[in-house]
């Protein structure tokens, strides 16, 4: 996962990064479909839900590399990239939670930043700023947790695979966590320097 510029080099709407971007939120309905089947009396299609995320993963890095070499970083793609990534952490959860695979706690204190968040953001527009830039940090704890859910996801089942992956998944799940919050907490500091500057100024 590439973490695009804050420079905006093109306002088109129909580049290649963004179409990928497009595309993988229009993956997300289907993902939670394919993950909440047997909840409904469905058969079970953890595999195909899988494949999805998968390929959201390989759009996600696609869509920075690409914006980047063909110089096509847009205020579109500014807004998609990290609109899908929390989209496809958010409905991981519902369907992971919803089948009982993740903890309600976990689930809890991962929506419980992104609350934070949307507090943060709610204050800097007050004070005539846009929603802070995307930072390494946090495309780091997205990267951790988009290989979390899917392992965590293989777990739910019996054998050695799924006990392995419910060792490798647990660990990306608590490292990921960790870097969500510390992401979000460094997104509050740079808020409130902000917000404290500006009553400085005034």
């Amino acid at each position: 996962m590439e973490v695009q510029e804050t420079r905006v080099q093109t306002d088109r709407v129909l580049t290649i990064p963004n179409i990928l971007s497009m595309a993988r939120l229009l993956g997300v309905p289907l993902f939670l479909w394919l993950i909440l089947r047997p909840e409904f009396g469905g058969p079970k299609s953890d595999g195909w839900a899988l494949l999805v995320l998968a390929l959201s993963g390989v759009s996600d890095y696609l869509d920075g590399k690409l914006a980047r070499r063909w110089n096509q970083i847009s205020s579109l793609g500014r807004l998609l990239d990290p609109a899908a990534d929390r989209l496809y952490v958010l409905s991981t959860l519902v369907g992971l939670t919803w089948r009982e695979i993740l903890p309600v706690w976990l689930t809890a204190a991962l929506l419980a930043r992104e609350l934070m968040l949307l507090v943060a953001v709610g204050v800097l527009r007050r004070h005539g700023y846009p929603p802070p830039q995307v930072n390494f940090l946090g495309k780091a704890a997205t990267f951790n947790l988009m290989y979390a859910f899917p392992l965590l996801l293989l777990s739910d089942g019996s054998g050695w695979i799924p006990s392995l992956a419910a060792v490798f998944g647990w660990a990306f799940a608590g490292w990921g966590t960790t870097l969500y919050w510390w992401a979000g907490v460094l997104y509050v500091v740079q808020v409130r320097r902000l917000v404290r500057a500006d009553a400085m100024a005034d």
